[in-house]
């Protein structure tokens, strides 16, 4: 079992500062802060950067931290066993999913919602990055992102190949086509998602191969926001084709493949991998593998 005082630790690496810590912990700042102490003194080492306020941890105290994380993931995974032996898996899954996906993981969630009536789900909008960090640090149990950005400390279990779509205002130049190339696609006005994403630097990457460089009228990281954009008649967007393989094409919006070229890439299920695995996550990779077959 963990220590109250290295849930305490956790939340102030999370929060990155100690009232938000303690707010979160519900207990008072200075309870919190004495639990750091105590820490400090029982292992004769100084975890926090000492300052006015919050300015990080010590080299020995992000040591300390990764083992807490392990010594509270290894805790959580004990309660979901023995809850298990009793009356099946129940708890809380967290799952970090790339916004491009967010309509697709009801493939998954759906079945394992049926499966594990008792789990509550949280469905987490993040970047690629975010993910692999909330992975590595004991805060997500998967992740659903881009399976090329696996790397061997994560198990990947492929889910769905997808490819682009232009979707664009209904009865426009298009309308009698089933087809439209990137060439095209890139002399509409568009609304996409910002650079920082790996769904944009993807369709960066596809125009450039064609000597182009999009130059979006409308930015946003929201794909309900660019379907609302396009629906509203000015602008066109680029989208995977599974945004709208659960939730149809809404009206006044056509979806065209986009070729010359053809895009695809896989989009998948990741899991940190550890000698003891959580239940949690042994269950959703489960899924995972029966949705894939």
């Amino acid at each position: 079992m963990i220590a109250r005082k290295y849930l305490y630790l956790i939340a102030l690496a999370r929060e990155k500062h100690f009232g938000r810590a303690a707010e979160a912990c519900h207990v008072s700042a200075s309870t919190l802060s004495a639990a750091i102490r105590d820490i400090e003194n029982e292992l004769g080492v100084t975890i926090v950067e000492r300052g006015q306020q919050f300015s990080g941890l010590t080299v020995e105290g992000e040591r300390v931290l990764e083992c807490a994380r392990q010594m509270a993931a290894r805790t959580e995974g004990l309660h979901q066993e023995l809850a298990q032996l009793q009356d099946g898996l129940c708890g809380r899954l967290r799952l970090g999913v790339i916004p491009t996906a967010l309509t697709a993981v009801a493939t998954l969630t759906a079945p394992f919602a049926r499966r594990h009536p008792h789990v509550d789900i949280e469905v987490l909008s993040m970047s690629t990055q975010q993910i692999l960090a909330g992975l590595r640090s004991f805060e997500l149990h998967g992740g659903i992102t881009y399976l090329e950005t696996a790397t061997s400390d994560l198990s990947a279990t492929p889910l769905w190949r997808e490819n682009h779509v232009l979707i664009t205002p209904a009865g426009g130049p298009f309308e009698r086509r089933e087809w439209v190339t990137w060439q095209e696609a890139a002399e509409l006005p568009l609304c996409l998602l910002p650079p920082n994403m790996h769904n944009r630097q993807t369709i960066d990457s596809v125009f450039a191969t064609i000597g182009h460089k999009p130059q979006p009228t409308l930015e946003t990281d929201s794909i309900v926001s660019i379907l609302a954009h396009v629906g509203a008649g000015h602008w066109s967007s680029i989208v995977p084709r599974a945004v709208l393989d659960l939730i149809g094409v809404p009206n006044g919006i056509r979806a065209y493949d986009l070729r010359e070229p053809v895009v695809e890439w896989a989009t998948g299920l990741l899991l940190l991998n550890r000698p003891q695995r959580s239940p949690m996550a042994d269950a959703l990779q489960a899924e995972a593998l029966r949705l894939e077959h």
